[in-house]
């Protein structure tokens, strides 16, 4: 997968200039920067991702995500 592609992915439940993704292959990094995260301790923010790239990573097609979350300053 591409990082635009694994981006696409994420756009279905954040906005656009909140996320970030870099990487190649099935390793990615992603930053993400909103208010849903807002009041939620960090693996419940890893989840609301992970939810995003369930089929992916089943799939092998997403291997690893490593993760930058945060809301708003």
């Amino acid at each position: 997968m591409s990082p635009q592609q694994v981006k696409e992915l994420l756009l279905t439940k954040f906005e656009e200039k909140d996320v970030q993704v870099d990487g190649e292959g099935a390793k990615f990094h992603v930053t993400i920067q909103s208010e849903h995260f807002k009041g939620l301790m960090p693996v419940k923010r890893q989840q609301l991702v992970y939810g995003c790239l369930t089929e992916q990573i089943a799939s092998g097609d997403v291997h690893a995500v490593t993760m930058s979350l945060s809301t708003h300053s």
